[in-house]
């Protein structure tokens, strides 16, 4: 019983320890924010909306060392990305709106009320009860009118098709087998087809092509959530992997004295299959 009790004891004296470190680094950093708001001319210049766009970037960096599973430029990208937030409240501050305290403690409310499950006398056991009590709760708080009325309008489509589909999702507007789900792709697969046929040489109405072809796209991105698989990564992942492929195309078809807009797709071909092995 001692050896267990002493280890247990440890492990507090370590996270004790681990916490206070954390806490100090944050502070430096707080302070680092304060003296170069009062002495940079580029940070004193600085303003919310100036600042949007380089947030945006930042997080895009961010995705990107995720999906390479880099975790020295993921530890990095965090802490931009942490830089950019306490500047935000920093400036916040200085309108009198709200600090750096307000933030983490609305934050930290917000946790706690979304999560009954864990604060309250709710009972949660799956992930999919903790989603829809999530959403419930958020439409409650916000006091949306719509269900989808908290979609951000600047979201990337795909991005926004996913949070249209999770929102629904979390007041029952959903299917219940992923069969079905994939019995929807194929038929909107299907009326594509049949509506744009490759071999029909009349002139496609490109409204109409492109309200069906947003429709397929929109059920692929649906039975995608279904077999928890997250589209845009995968087709980022896919675009990383289309890069590399034809960077190893241009390389060697070079070193082989070949100009690659003057190499017949047969021989591209090659290089391809090559890069492909590589992998």
């Amino acid at each position: 019983m001692s050896k267990i009790t002493n280890t247990k004891d440890k492990n507090s004296a370590e996270k004790s320890i681990t916490r206070q470190a954390s806490l100090q680094a944050f502070d430096r950093l707080l302070t680092i924010m304060d003296e170069l708001r009062e002495n940079c001319p580029w940070d004193k210049k600085q303003t919310l909306e100036s600042l949007r766009h380089l947030t945006i970037e930042e997080t895009y960096e961010l995705s990107d060392a995720i999906i390479e599973g880099d975790m020295e430029e993921i530890k990095t990208e965090l802490g931009d990305i942490m830089l950019h937030m306490v500047f935000y409240a920093r400036i916040g501050s200085e309108k009198k709106a709200f600090n750096i305290t307000d933030v983490l403690n609305t934050v930290c409310e917000k946790l706690i009320r979304r999560h009954p499950h864990i604060y309250g006398d709710v009972v949660a056991t799956d992930v999919k009860t903790v989603k829809e009590n999530w959403e419930k709760i958020k439409l409650q708080e916000k006091g949306t009118k719509t269900v989808l009325g908290g979609v951000p309008k600047s979201l990337p489509a795909m991005v926004k098709a996913m949070r249209i589909q999770e929102k629904v999702r979390g007041v029952g507007f959903d299917w219940e087998e992923k069969q079905q789900v994939w019995e929807k792709v194929e038929e909107e697969l299907a009326e594509f087809k049949n509506e744009f046929n490759i071999e029909n040489e009349e002139e496609i109405n490109q409204e109409k092509a492109q309200s069906e072809f947003g429709d397929l796209i929109f059920s692929l991105i649906n039975y995608a959530r279904f077999i928890d698989i997250n589209p845009e990564e995968a087709l980022e992942r896919t675009n990383k992997k289309f890069i590399r492929r034809f960077n190893y195309l241009e390389r060697e078809s070079k070193k082989d004295g070949k100009t690659i807009s003057e190499m017949s797709l047969t021989e591209m071909d090659r290089y391809w299959e090559e890069a492909k092995g590589l992998e």
